[in-house]
């Protein structure tokens, strides 16, 4: 354990609530994912050896947790607030928003493994020790999910009359 409690919190705080919200979409569900995992963690701090992992990991075990699950057909509010863009900008926001609202439709495994690869920047196997799954299920994860994400992104520019 290289810090106590309290330095690691200040240290990587604000790095474990945007991959919380990154996971969920939700700034309040990601402040209550971290919450939850650091309670978990603080118990057990003295026998951490790798926090930063150790508490990735606890955040995405409660992400994927049963007690968490939405009905299929309930779709997460994007805190619009914290993504505020000039008006000059409004086909980037358009695309943003569009990009949240598809990752919003995706199944928890596919949106965790998406996120773990594209923005923590894991390999299929390390993905596949985090979320207790074969690589090759991993792969299979990102595959429907990026296909999903690409039939979204093609309906988008189909409503807009590009090619």
């Amino acid at each position: 354990m290289r810090s106590d409690f309290g330095s690691y919190l200040e240290a990587d705080g604000a790095t474990l609530l945007r991959f919380a919200y990154v996971l969920t979409g939700d700034h309040h569900l990601a402040e209550d994912l971290v919450q939850e995992a650091l309670v978990q963690v603080h118990r057990r701090w003295a026998r951490i050896d790798e926090p930063r992992a150790y508490v990735r990991k606890a955040i995405l075990r409660h992400y994927l947790s049963w007690r968490r699950r939405r009905s299929s057909d309930e779709i997460p509010a994007r805190d619009t607030a914290l993504h505020a863009e000039a008006a000059d900008h409004a086909d980037r926001v358009v695309d943003r928003d569009a990009l949240w609202n598809a990752l919003a439709t995706l199944p928890r495994q596919q949106r965790a493994v998406l996120t773990l690869r594209f923005y923590e920047d894991l390999d299929d196997t390390a993905i596949a020790e985090l979320i207790g799954c074969s690589a090759h299920t991993v792969r299979g994860h990102a595959s429907r999910g990026l296909a999903r994400l690409r039939d979204s992104a093609a309906l988008l520019h189909s409503v807009r009359g590009e090619s």
